[in-house]
């Protein structure tokens, strides 16, 4: 999930710079941007006409004669709506993998349905449209494979007047993108990218599924993100993820999944930082909180995700010290609104609370002014009732303490009394390996900074909470340090 380096063989010795080397090693490896990919997902539109929804048409399984039947009657049927009924009828078998597989395996067939798709009528223009939408749903690469021969056409239309076709080609290819690197190799030197960015004052939903199909692409930090970041699309990305009543939350979820994937190739985040990135991501999360807060919170989650990964991995930059982006998130208001949040996600989504925490490891790493921030709002105890939830958020809440407690005595003062120790003495009852190494890290630098703190470890039987640690290897080091240090000071 986070790339982290393996513990090291630790020595016994474990001063405020020994401290500080491995905290350095450490965030290093946290603060790697993310690669978690969006999963790969298809779009499927159908709208059947009210005449096959009173009908209650069902999707039957074709054979090759009746696939042949319906696309000669397409061809050479005597009436228009003769014709367009028997691509109906096609794109309605299509719907099931038995009937696609047939399909593509008759000659001729693909050739025939992008004949019909070239047709001067626009109806039956439509409706071979329709048919490859449904191709293009298919689970078998094979399938994407068939539809080449249609890709340059589907490329075409996206210049066209009507709204409803160019949608309709849009998630057509970003389905056929994301299964086929022949199809890509095909679009790409016919100009895919300024294809799509014609499209930014059309169908923004379908330009913005369409788009992240692209970027997903394995070879899209070499072929294709620099196109883009060359192109007017950022910006358009930006003004379109700027919170407001103008802000459509469907485009705006599949832009901020844009804007992640490009994040994520790491090609010229600085140009992204200078546009204006993280100013216009910080706002929209004050945005998303303020919501929450008005319990306008319906799907909100599918857009709270890639805002928090964009941030996240943005603040991994060397560009952000540079033009003061760390200024730009206005401290006290994104902790706050991060905090609602992650209460938020607790409530409705709390597989997303890492997201949350890896933004909030992010801000608090180098950072003593988001330190002070999570100290003056009083969110250390919301941070530690969020510890049961997993091993992967205890991990990411340790942490973040640990970011705080680093920054030296003052922070630490403010750390304890109050519910810290008693909640480190119960991590350290964690199976968890890595939970209970970070909870060392954690007691190490609070005993160093406030010696006050050991003694009381000591009163609340901690060393019989170590000792369950002693024998396991990873560990062990780790926990005599602790125990040298508790005794001994």
């Amino acid at each position: 999930m986070w790339n982290r380096r393996q513990d090291r063989p630790r020595p016994v010795g474990c001063g405020v710079e020994e401290l500080r080397r491995r905290r350095r090693e450490r965030e290093a490896a946290l603060r790697k941007a993310r690669r978690e990919q969006q999963l790969v997902s298809k779009r499927l539109l159908r709208d059947d006409t009210p005449e096959e929804a009173e009908s209650g048409c069902v999707d039957l399984i074709l054979g090759e004669a009746e696939i042949q039947q319906f696309l000669w009657l397409a061809q050479r049927g005597t009436e228009e709506k003769e014709r367009e009924g028997a691509l109906a009828s096609l794109r309605r078998g299509l719907q099931r993998p038995e009937t696609q597989q047939t399909f593509i395996r008759l000659e001729g067939s693909i050739r025939t349905l992008v004949g019909l798709l070239t047709s001067n009528q626009a109806l039956l223009q439509l409706e071979a449209a329709r048919c490859l939408h449904e191709l293009s749903h298919s689970e078998q690469s094979a399938v994407a494979e068939a539809c080449l021969p249609a890709t340059t056409y589907l490329l075409t239309y996206l210049s066209g007047h009507s709204s409803d076709f160019i949608e309709l080609c849009l998630y057509t290819l970003g389905n056929l993108i994301v299964e086929s690197e022949a199809v890509r190799m095909q679009l790409l030197p016919q100009g895919i990218v300024p294809a799509l960015s014609a499209c930014i004052q059309t169908v923004l939903e379908a330009l913005g599924y369409a788009l992240s199909q692209l970027l997903q692409a394995k070879e899209a930090p070499e072929k294709i993100i620099p196109s883009i970041l060359g192109s007017t699309l950022p910006q358009h990305m930006l003004q379109l993820l700027q919170p407001g009543p103008k802000l459509n939350p469907g485009v705006a979820v599949e832009f901020a999944w844009c804007l992640h994937y490009i994040i994520c190739s790491q090609v010229n985040n600085a140009l992204l930082i200078t546009h204006g990135a993280l100013s216009t991501l910080g706002l929209l999360l004050l945005d998303l909180a303020g919501a929450v807060q008005r319990s306008e919170d319906a799907g909100l989650e599918l857009l709270v995700c890639p805002v928090l990964r964009c941030l996240s991995n943005l603040l991994t930059e060397p560009a952000v010290d540079a033009v003061g982006g760390q200024m730009e998130l206005r401290d006290e208001r994104v902790v706050a609104s991060l905090f609602i949040l992650l209460q938020f996600l607790l409530q409705k989504q709390p597989s997303l609370l890492p997201e949350g925490l890896w933004l909030l490891n992010n801000l608090t790493a180098n950072s003593p002014s988001f330190c002070t921030s999570l100290l003056s709002l009083d969110l250390i105890e919301p941070l530690l009732q969020l510890l049961p939830v997993s091993n992967v958020v205890s991990i990411l809440v340790l942490t973040v303490l640990c970011n705080v407690a680093e920054k030296g005595p003052a922070y630490c003062w403010h750390l304890w009394p109050g519910p810290l120790l008693s909640s480190l003495l119960d991590t350290l009852a964690f199976s968890d390996t890595e939970v209970v190494g970070q909870s060392l890290e954690l007691l190490q630098l609070l005993f160093l900074y406030r010696p006050e703190i050991a003694q009381a470890f000591l009163q609340q039987s901690g060393l019989q909470a170590l000792k369950r640690h002693e024998e396991e290897a990873q560990l062990q080091d780790r926990v005599h340090a602790l125990q040298q240090t508790a005794l001994h000071g």
